[in-house]
This record gives structure tokens, sequence and C-alpha cells, in this order.
């Protein structure tokens, strides 16, 4: 009966902090600040560049008789020698299509995706052949997993609260009648909770406002592929916010002045920048990006780009979650024995191995 009322005093205590947390950062103009900001570079990123696009679509005409049938269509014409030449100005991204002339007709000469605005132009609307068929375009498909990368960051960034938090604490001497009121892990606990509950609240707002920016923006196609992988992606970075904030909170725990934060949050910084920049470089090398999908600390982000290119299967991705929430109960049972061990010694930064040692 002890332990029944013990567990329940812990969850009490727990939420308690987690509300504290919670209460504090809602308060600040910070927080606010940077989501709106974050909400309106979505909705610039979908819906500017159909707004500002430049000049008429341009194409390769093979020859002169393509090029005559294209004249005063109000396009940019390339003339090139032969269809050769053409296919590797549209794979280079040199020219938006290819016009072919043959005894059926006009054919227009796409990449990934139909060049709509090509076709607009043309009086009538001829076939369309792509060269490297696919649900959306190269351009939309590398903006969309720059906008996953970057609201990894921005989460797993945004971590560093708690260890702010923390260090705060133990600078005011605030720690010190905090712990008389409430054991150290459930302080941890409360920590993790409350600024999990502000990155899945983020994450909602995001997820809410990309299908939105999208529709505004006209990119119909895109968002039928981009909504599946949102289901996805809330999840994964949910999960490894998680196994980033129980580092977060070591960090702050092991110093006791803002002052030197800096010298021991680098571990953390390299686990979330690094993931951050692998996936921008080799989102095009699916043997790279495999790999990254089932590190714990990229699976968050590189799972879920998998799973939006279509180079992933259900089963795969959900093999990577179990791993990422294996990783992230040993990660935590490690950092609440750190975190226990350190949170009360004061002055210099506290060795790891002095805060093992010195747990409870």
């Amino acid at each position: 009966m002890t332990s029944v009322t013990d567990r329940a005093s812990f969850w009490v205590q727990t939420r308690l902090v987690a509300e504290r947390e919670i209460a504090m950062f809602l308060r600040s103009k910070g927080f606010w600040i940077g989501l709106v900001v974050t909400v309106a570079g979505l909705f610039a990123a979908a819906v500017l560049p159909s707004v500002f696009a430049g000049g008429p679509p341009s194409v390769a005409a093979v020859g002169p008789a393509a090029v005559q049938s294209v004249s005063g269509a109000g396009l940019d014409v390339r003339e090139v020698a032969d269809v050769a030449a053409a296919r590797d100005l549209v794979r280079t991204g040199d020219v938006d299509a290819a016009i072919l002339t043959d005894a059926g007709g006009i054919r227009v000469l796409g990449l990934s995706s139909p060049p709509d605005d090509v076709v607009q132009a043309l009086s009538a609307a001829p076939p369309v052949e792509l060269l490297e068929p696919g649900a959306v375009g190269q351009g939309a498909q590398q903006l969309v997993i720059l906008v996953f990368a970057l609201v990894f960051l921005m989460i797993g960034l945004g971590g560093m609260a708690i260890a702010q938090s923390t260090v705060t604490e133990k600078q005011t001497r605030i720690v010190e009648i905090l712990v008389v009121t409430a054991p150290v892990r459930a302080l941890l606990a409360g920590k993790v909770l409350g600024h999990t509950a502000l990155a899945v609240g983020q994450l909602v707002v995001l997820a809410v406002a990309a299908p939105a920016a999208m529709s505004l923006g006209g990119q119909t196609a895109l968002l039928g592929v981009v909504a599946p992988a949102l289901g996805w992606f809330v999840p994964f970075v949910c999960v490894g916010f998680v196994l980033l904030a129980g580092m977060w909170a070591v960090a702050g725990a092991v110093v006791s002045r803002q002052e030197d934060l800096g010298s021991s949050i680098g571990l953390v910084m390299l686990l979330v920048m690094g993931p951050y920049f692998m996936v921008m470089v080799f989102s095009d090398n699916a043997a790279v990006m495999a790999v990254l999908s089932y590190v714990p600390f990229s699976a968050a982000v590189a799972m879920p780009v998998r799973m939006f290119t279509g180079d992933a299967h259900t089963w795969q991705a959900l093999l990577s979650l179990g791993v990422l929430c294996a990783s992230v109960v040993l990660v935590v049972l490690l950092a609440a024995r750190l975190y226990s061990g350190a949170l009360l010694q004061m002055g210099g930064k506290v060795a790891l191995r002095r805060a093992w040692r010195s747990a409870t």
C-alpha cells in the first residue's frame, strides 16, 4: 500500500513540476515569437515561390519546326540540335521542359512532374512524357526535406530551455527548496514531461499549418504526399525530443552558473545539429539515409524523410520507432542517475563519473 501511495505522490509532484515549466514558458514572449515566425516562414515557403516566380517558363525546342510550333506562346525558347541535348537540359534543370515534334504533333518532355505552366501556355494540351516520374517535383521534394530537418532542429534546440531552467535553479539555490518538497527524479520527470508537452503542441500547430499553407500555395499534389509523412514525422520527433531532453537536463545539472553552460552542452548540440546536416547533405543517398534511419539520434528526422520519398516501408518505420523508444528508455535511466548525482553539487563543473558515484 505504501508503494502505491509513493507512486501516486511521485506522479502528482511530477505533474506539478511539468505545469510549472509549461506555465513559465507560455508566459515567455520569446516562445510565442518563435512559434509565430516559424508558422509565417512555413506559409512563406509554400506561397511565395508561386507569387514571385520570375519570367516565362523556359523550354528546349528540338529543331526549327519545334521552335516555330511554340512561337507566340509566351515561352522562353532555346533551340537545341537533338532530343538527347533537350533531355540533358531538362535533367540539369537548365530548362523547365522540352518541346518535341513528330508526326503526331507536339510533345512535352518533363522531369519528375508535369510542367503545368508550359502546358497551359500552349494552345492545345499536348501529351507529356516524364524522364523521372514522381509524385512531386525534385524542387518541391527538397523543400519538404528542408522543412522536416529545420523543424527537427528547432524542436531539438528547444530542449536547451531544460538545461537553462535547471542551471538557473541551481544558481539561485531554488533547487535546494524544491528537493525538500519533491524528489530529484520527480523534478527531472516534470521538466521532461512539461517540455515534451510544449514540443508536441508546437508540432501539432505546424502539422495543421502545413496543409493549410500548401493548399493556399496551390500545391495540392504535394499535400497528398506530405500528409501521410506528417503522420510519421510527429511521433518520431516527439520520441526523439524525449531522448534529447534527458541529456539537456544533465547538461544543466553538471554546472552551477549560466556562464558555464556552454562547456556542458557541446555533445547535445552535436547530436541535434549532426542529424540536421547529415540529412540535408545525404538526402539523395539511399544507403546513408537507410543507416541514419536506424541510428537513434538521427532516426527522428531520417525515417520520416524516407517515408516521404517512398524509400521505406511501414515495417521499417515501425522497427526504427521501436529502436528509438528502446534508446529513450536507456538514455532516460542513465540521465536520471547522473541528474540526481549532480543537481545538488555546487561550484565548478561536475564530472560525469563523480555525478554517477554520488547518485542515490
